[in-house]
């Protein structure tokens, strides 16, 4: 999921504990695909609900971030 989907699905109502959910299933299921192969079987790592909440809100924070500068600089 890129950021600019989780910045979309925030805005239309999704809560973070969701976004972080969906977001932690759709890496988890990379990863397996990744490790399905012999060559990679110990490549990467899941991904828990915590940590998959956090990078949702770090997302969310530089929107919002970038957003506040943008009205700074226009005053």
């Amino acid at each position: 999921m890129q950021d600019k989907e989780i910045i979309q699905k925030w805005k239309q109502g999704l809560s973070k504990n969701q976004l972080a959910t969906m977001y932690k299933r759709q890496y988890n299921q990379e990863i397996k695909i990744i490790r399905s192969t012999v060559r990679h079987r110990h490549d990467g790592r899941y991904i828990s609900n915590y940590e998959a909440l956090a990078y949702v809100e770090r997302v969310i924070y530089k929107y919002l971030k970038g957003k506040a500068n943008e009205n700074t600089k226009s005053n």
